[in-house]
């Protein structure tokens, strides 16, 4: 079964930057719109940005200038280069993807596994 495997999360000081990625686990006829999300401890699971296939891209507010999705379509691959971390920005940080398996499979929703990003002050 299809799988979406998040990496590069950490620990890092205020002010730093982190590059997390984001691959689908086996080969897969088409992805679709691509996107991060966060949760952080007690609070709802938020959309942070999200990159269609052609690339357009949308940003939330709060990491508009210090964040950047970016995607590979030929490895089927989604990163978020982080810049400027804030302690605010520390969550469990999940890739999501709208993914066509196969030619004769509809489109599903995927989920990444979360990746821990901690932001120190």
């Amino acid at each position: 079964q299809v799988q979406l495997v998040d990496s590069g999360g950490g620990l890092v000081q205020a002010g730093g930057s982190l590059r997390l990625s984001c691959a689908a686990s086996e080969t897969v006829f088409i992805i679709h719109t691509m996107g991060w999300y966060r949760q952080a401890p007690g609070k709802q699971r938020d959309l942070i940005a999200r990159i269609t296939r052609g690339g357009s891209t949308t940003y939330a507010d709060s990491v508009k200038g210090r964040f950047t999705i970016s995607r590979d379509n030929a490895k089927n691959t989604v990163y978020l280069q982080m810049n400027s971390l804030q302690p605010e920005d520390t969550a469990v940080y999940y890739c999501n993807a709208d993914v066509r398996v196969d030619i004769t499979t509809p489109l599903r929703n995927y989920w990444g596994q979360g990746t821990q990003v901690t932001v120190s002050s």
